[in-house]
């Protein structure tokens, strides 16, 4: 909403104020997971690990009242359990370090300022100067949050765009099952003898028999297959017969997108 100019420039600047009485400088468990996005037991198991390693000390524990069963949570206070909280923020997101090192300010702001004298709202100067400096904190609020609602939805396009790739990297990546060179064809969008031909470009198999080579086999990606047949001349003939490991399907499928993606790259 606009900002009134009669308030805008105003030379009063807003008191700095706690209506409540000065508290100790804390922090918990609780508030840790509300900023980085986690549940709350995530946070206090990741805690308790940190302090059972030796890395940070054992916070004090206190219940909190509510509605139902109490809730337990840790309280990181004083220098020390500032230090503490940001290692444990660390260990769980670390991207969401500065804002907790930002809400420490608030938090020590907060209990070096005195108690708010009440009888000032008596005073009309002070009562616009408080009224500039909360609408100033709405206007930035609404843009914070603007700002984050447009963050989420690119992440969220992300996470759709990427999601066929996650599922098929999960699906064959640690499955024990190997496959035919026409079997990987089907599952990547393309057809054998196209692939065949693709494979031995990359050298992953022989030119005249499609045998697999030894690298891609040392790798994790081939498999070779052994059978026996009696050729009319040779008599008794063993051949390998590639197989294409999830590791290895996994593989060729980034290889056949990145050369699709060339394709289209020399056309236009």
């Amino acid at each position: 909403m606009p900002i009134p100019q009669s308030v805008v420039n105003t030379n009063e600047s807003a008191p700095r104020f706690s209506i409540a009485e000065n508290v100790a400088r804390s922090m918990s468990s609780q508030e840790i997971a509300d900023l980085v996005g986690s549940r709350h037991d995530s946070v206090k198991r990741a805690i308790e690990r940190l302090a059972f390693k030796g890395v940070i000390d054992n916070p004090p524990m206190v219940e909190k009242p509510t509605g139902g069963r109490p809730v337990e949570e840790y309280v990181f206070s004083g220098e020390k359990g500032k230090r503490d909280s940001l290692v444990v923020v660390a260990q769980l997101s670390p991207e969401f370090t500065g804002a907790l090192v930002d809400r420490w300010q608030v938090l020590e702001e907060s209990a070096s300022q005195p108690s708010f004298d009440m009888s000032r709202l008596n005073d009309p100067k002070v009562l616009l100067a408080l009224l500039t400096d909360n609408v100033r904190k709405v206007v930035h609020l609404e843009a914070d949050n603007t700002e984050l609602t447009n963050e989420n939805q690119l992440l969220e396009q992300k996470v759709c765009a990427d999601a066929p790739k996650v599922e098929f990297f999960n699906a064959v990546t640690v499955t024990h099952e190997t496959y035919s060179v026409g079997e990987a064809a089907k599952l990547i969008g393309t057809g054998q003898k196209r692939l065949m031909d693709f494979l031995r470009q990359k050298r992953w198999v022989t030119l005249r028999k499609n045998e697999p080579m030894q690298a891609p086999i040392e790798s994790g990606y081939l498999t070779a297959k052994l059978s026996t047949f009696e050729h009319p001349e040779n008599g008794k003939t063993t051949v390998a017969t590639a197989r294409v490991t999830g590791k290895g399907l996994t593989k060729i499928r980034a290889m056949w997108a990145a050369r699709e993606a060339d394709l289209l790259g020399g056309a236009s």
